[in-house]
């Protein structure tokens, strides 16, 4: 037909309806992060993870206020108490109510193990993200710093710390504990990120900014950080359970904090002190929540790593 073609109404016909409905789409179009969150959701034991912490974190807040004693009140009178209806999960060897205390207990630990678990993930996506995206010099003589600083035993510094601020006088308090176990924990948070920005930064998007004239901060605030984010979150949630366990152990070995304070570390320490005598209560309650909550938050880290897995996405 040439240009002067009159075209009619009765020259067309009407699609047939199975070509229409071919072209339909099928699937409602949702964010990256709404799939994320629909995965997890199948995912039935990260969700039982996540629905333990929230009770768990719940309960370290509501907890202490539900007792009618506090945790640091002496009854000389209840010493030893096995669970019963005025004191739900007993008395320790001075008449204090374990129920206040094992709440208050799991709240500082979450406390202690969440602020180290972040400032990790703050210092190690700054340090790993300068790395990354600095020369080759520079990012030698930075990562060799970290290699150094990971050198050295992880408990020994922590230790040390707290054996030197115990013996100042000062006691062993949370912010101490936290600052003793960040010193060195960074390092592998930093290592992460600087492989995925040394990966990220070649990429056409990146590539595309900088030929744009973006600075090498704004593609990395713009770009590389926000796609990093998966394993970094993933990291973040299975560094707090170390962190956790970490406090336990350092509370067990009376490095943690002090009297009358209680967390979950110390509560294991002083009901192993009574258990040759059957008062296994004393040491059972606490060690049935700290594994509760590394339990928790060990699968629901394997389930954000499985949900946050865009080869995984149907």
């Amino acid at each position: 037909m040439d240009s002067n073609t009159i075209y009619t109404k009765e020259m067309f016909q009407k699609a047939p309806r199975e070509l229409r409905e071919s072209e339909t789409i099928k699937r409602p179009s949702i964010s990256y992060w709404s799939d994320v969150w629909r995965r997890l959701k199948l995912n039935k034991l990260a969700m039982a993870g996540l629905v333990i912490l929230i009770i768990l974190g719940i309960m370290s807040i509501i907890g202490p206020y539900m007792s009618d004693f506090s945790y640091y009140e002496q009854d000389y009178s209840a010493i030893n108490l096995r669970p019963n209806k005025s004191y739900w999960f007993g008395t320790d060897e001075l008449g204090r109510d374990l129920f206040s205390r094992v709440w208050l207990g799991t709240r500082y630990s979450l406390f202690i193990g969440i602020a180290a678990a972040l400032i990790d993930f703050g210092i190690g996506v700054i340090y790993g993200g300068i790395a990354g995206m600095a020369s080759k010099r520079v990012d030698a003589i930075m990562m060799r710093i970290a290699e150094v600083i990971y050198s050295i035993p992880y408990m020994l510094i922590v230790v040390l710390i707290s054996v030197v601020f115990s013996s100042t006088g000062a006691g062993t308090s949370m912010f101490v504990l936290i600052l003793a176990m960040t010193i060195t924990g960074w390092v592998p948070m930093a290592n992460l990120v600087r492989g995925q920005v040394l990966q990220l930064k070649e990429s056409e998007y990146s590539m595309a900014s900088e030929s744009l004239g973006a600075s090498k901060s704004w593609i990395l605030k713009k770009h590389i950080i926000p796609n990093t984010l998966g394993p970094i979150l993933v990291n973040v949630t299975l560094t707090i359970p170390r962190a956790i366990f970490s406090e336990a152990t350092l509370s067990f070995m009376s490095l943690g904090l002090q009297a009358p304070r209680p967390s979950l570390g110390t509560l294991v320490s002083d009901g192993l002190a009574v258990m040759p005598i059957g008062l296994f209560y004393q040491i059972l309650i606490p060690a049935i929540i700290i594994s509760l909550v590394m339990f928790s938050f060990n699968v629901l880290g394997d389930g954000l790593r499985d949900a946050l897995d865009p080869r995984l996405r149907k």
